[in-house]
């Protein structure tokens, strides 16, 4: 409670500063603050609850649901199939998946075949292992025709894996829910639109089956909607992070439609700068528009043995196919013919739905924040809760927490892999829920402790509003880059503002000003409590920084309610200031411990063993022509398994161009008897200075990929095709100047057909192919049950290259 006005004061504003009472300075001043904070951080709790819960996946729907509906049950059969094995691109394995594939669509009456081709890679995930990159595809499509199309409508995932793991979740989720949705249309009145099921080979190898698609199949020439399904770990919400351009139409659709939507504009436009790519990007690059979604929680397992069926949580995989039903149903009564708008919407997650506006209310409501959080500060300043300079220095200590605790988390994440390097091979622990709550922990530390430190001497409403100020700046920053982004902390800058006002307009003693400062909090809470648990598995602890500054910024919302926490205190003297200081610190310190012992039972129970094993890289390459082979591995730090075969550092672009251009760990290893891939010259031509080979590259042995490189020293490449198909010529740095990478090669061979103008009087090409597997290499030791395979493109690959003079 205030002090009372004396004959000096009286009829004018208190002189704000350190010797007046820090609660005569604060947005609310309840007389019972114990009270009126309990009040308020239940409600508080009520809604993060509402918001968490919100996120849940549904329980999944047993195999006797009708026959019309989605069952995550009917669907897991599928993945058991599918996920039986590691079944890449081009593998036997593969094969007997996509039969599987074909006989559960035809038994559905649909129009079904299976598209054969070969293509090149889609979107910006080039060969790495250095050239053009082409793979031999065969997509299964299916349509169910219409009854007065306006388009088609395609759901798209894929059904191959990686070479280390057999792909339970990425991706046999995505393709289990097709058929099962499938098979509840196919059950139900026929669409309006056409609804084409599309599932795609070589996805993971370099996007081709869906470009080959998107390119090339007559289904695809007018375009359409395409609704794309991937999983990026075994559990979690199902994510709609990416859209095509002009979403707004869509993101209504998906909103209303959709019977569980979780997605944030603010995902899409970090998705959309990031080098990352699904099969959605082939069809970005055509005619198309559409929804690319997926479930990221549990990242530990992803593209390793450990991504089996078992882990999946059947509980996302009932979310998948829920909202592709919904969806396919929605869009297939739809007219398709105007879909495209002239914005972005605006959108993001709240108890019971979406909510979303046009992209073009952006600017002005963050304009709005601004011009509110100044309202906010003028009134202030004039009612006497602070003077220009507390308001300046509000603003600027703010600053503190917002970045000191996302520094904080990093230093904390860089300890912890110190203790347990193999953390740096996952894209999460895998048990990482520990850890978050340290994160989260620690960041309510700093909050806690700065706002202990200024209070007395800045006050509460200078804080209050040096916060809300740092939300509006952020708004215009991110309004400018990120636009959809832009919500995160303008509505939660403006909702804190018009709140403040509201506070200061209504009677001091009673509890409307905390009701005000109250609801304005919850708003932070509903936009931004839910960004923080979604960006820990999207980003992964290494980027755990992220996640504490949302954090903080959820944090600044709450500050007249974190006043609350803090007993009256600045004036007093003696004991009373001190007792004060003393009750002040303890929100700080009952944060900060439980950050450490967060962080210590993270390390306790998320040890390594046999179920959680230690992610590790190796590979082996040979070169047939001298006999010599090396172990290699990718690991910066080799742990000691790897240590075992590798040590110092060494470039193979030389020896392994395929391999690509960066330096890995390197030891000594035993030839084995493996042949290298055969080079034949099938015609050998020449006029102008030019000289045109044509050549067939054929594996000796089974194989996942090949690849062909020329020394550009001898040879100047001036066009180039593969398997009939022109490739780009595009000069690397280098030997091998030039090259071409072919995934899930044919029996048969590849026929490549290369223009050139030679430098020398040999033509020297260097052919590689690899596979996978190293246990029946010589020297080699199995992994002990508590060492695991990382889920990398290249883990466990063999490969055997051989100079060609030509």
């Amino acid at each position: 409670m205030g002090a009372p006005p004396t004959p000096a004061t009286k009829g004018r504003p208190v002189r704000p500063g350190p010797g007046v009472p820090a609660a005569d300075r604060a947005l609310a001043r309840p007389r019972r603050r114990l009270a009126a904070a309990a009040a308020a951080l239940v409600a508080l709790a009520a809604v993060g609850a509402g918001s968490l819960l919100d996120l849940r996946t549904p329980a999944p729907t047993p195999t006797d649901a009708p026959a019309d509906e989605f069952s995550a049950g009917r669907a897991y059969e599928d993945v058991q199939v599918i996920a039986a094995r590691t079944h890449p691109a081009g593998s036997p394995a593969n094969d007997q998946v996509r039969a599987h594939i074909e006989q559960q669509l035809q038994g559905l009456g649909l129009e079904t075949g299976v598209h054969d081709a070969v293509a090149p890679e889609a979107g910006q995930l080039s060969g790495a292992a250095g050239g053009a990159t082409l793979a031999r595809v065969r997509n299964v499509v299916a349509r169910l025709p219409g009854t007065d199309s306006t388009g088609r409508v395609f759901l798209v995932a894929h059904y191959d894996s990686v070479q280390t793991g057999p792909g339970g979740n990425d991706d046999a989720a995505g393709t289990s829910a097709i058929l099962e949705v499938a098979r509840a249309l196919a059950a139900g009145p026929r669409p309006r639109n056409d609804i084409v099921f599309v599932l795609t080979d070589a996805e993971e190898a370099c996007l081709c089956g869906a470009s080959a698609f998107a390119a090339s199949h007559p289904l695809a020439a007018d375009g359409g909607v395409v609704l794309n399904l991937e999983a990026r770990g075994s559990t979690g919400p199902v994510i709609m992070f990416e859209t095509s351009r002009n979403n707004a139409k869509l993101v209504d659709v998906f909103g209303r439609a959709a019977p569980h939507p979780v997605g944030t504009s603010f995902a899409v436009e970090i998705y959309r700068a990031l080098p990352n790519d699904t099969d959605f990007t082939a069809f970005l690059d055509r005619k198309f528009v559409g929804l690319n979604s997926a479930y990221i929680d549990g990242g530990a397992i992803y593209h390793t043995p450990l991504d089996t069926p078992a882990v999946m949580d059947r509980g996302s995989l009932q979310q998948h196919g829920d909202n592709a039903l919904g969806l396919a149903r929605e869009f297939g009564r739809t007219d398709l013919t105007d879909l495209r708008s002239g914005h972005d919407a605006t959108y993001f997650p709240v108890p019971g739905g979406l909510v979303r506006y046009p992209g073009w209310l952006t600017l002005p409501l963050t304009l709005l924040a601004v011009l509110a959080v100044a309202a906010l500060g003028w009134l202030i300043r004039r009612r006497g809760r602070a003077s220009t300079g507390g308001l300046a220095a509000g603003f600027g200590l703010t600053l503190v927490p917002i970045v000191a605790a996302p520094l904080a988390a990093q230093l904390l994440w860089m300890a912890i892999t110190a203790i347990r390097p193999g953390y740096a091979e996952l894209l999460d622990p895998y048990r990482p829920i520990w850890y978050r709550l340290s994160v989260l922990a620690l960041a309510a530390a700093i909050l806690f402790t700065w706002y202990a430190l200024t209070r007395r001497r800045v006050g509460p409403a200078a804080l209050a509003v040096g916060g809300l100020a740092w939300l509006a700046l952020l708004g215009v920053l991110l309004a400018v880059a990120v636009p959809g982004g832009a919500y995160l902390t303008t509505l939660p800058a403006l909702a804190g503002a018009l709140g403040g006002l509201l506070a200061l307009r209504t009677r001091q003693s009673g509890p409307w000003p905390v009701v005000a400062v109250t609801a304005a909090a919850a708003v932070g809470v509903v936009i931004l409590l839910p960004t923080v648990v979604l960006l820990f598995p999207a980003l992964g602890m290494a980027m755990g920084g992220v996640a504490a500054l949302v954090a903080v910024l959820l944090g600044l919302t709450a500050l007249p309610v974190v006043d609350l926490l803090h007993p009256q205190a600045g004036g007093q003297r003696g004991l009373v200031a001190l007792r004060a200081r003393r009750l002040a610190v303890l929100p700080a310190g009952a944060a900060a411990l439980a950050a450490v012992v967060l962080a210590g039972v993270g390390l306790t129970v998320d040890r390594f063993d046999a179920a959680h094993p230690a992610p590790t890289h190796l590979m082996y390459a040979m070169d047939a022509g001298t006999g010599q082979a090396r172990w290699l591995s990718h690991e910066t730090d080799a742990q000691p398994w790897t240590d075992g075969y590798v040590d110092g550092m060494t470039s193979v672009e030389d020896d392994f161009p395929g391999l690509g251009d960066g330096e890995l760990r390197s030891g000594p290893a035993q030839p084995a008897n493996l042949p290298a891939p055969k080079l034949e010259v099938l015609g050998d031509s020449g006029s102008g200075g030019e000289r045109t080979l044509r050549l067939r590259l054929t594996p000796q042995r089974a194989v996942r990929l090949a690849t062909l490189h020329v020394d550009t020293s001898t040879a100047t490449v001036l066009r180039a095709e593969v398997a009939g198909r022109s490739v780009p010529v595009e000069p690397r740095p280098g030997r091998w100047g030039f090259g071409l990478v072919f995934h899930a090669p044919p029996t048969e061979g590849i026929e490549v057909t290369l223009t050139l103008r030679p430098t020398a009087g040999q033509v020297a090409l260097r052919a590689m192919d690899a596979s996978d597997g190293l246990d029946a290499l010589p020297g080699f030791r199995p992994r002990p049950p508590a060492v695991g395979i990382v889920g990398s493109h290249s883990s466990e690959m063999l490969a055997v290259a051989r100079t060609y003079p030509i």
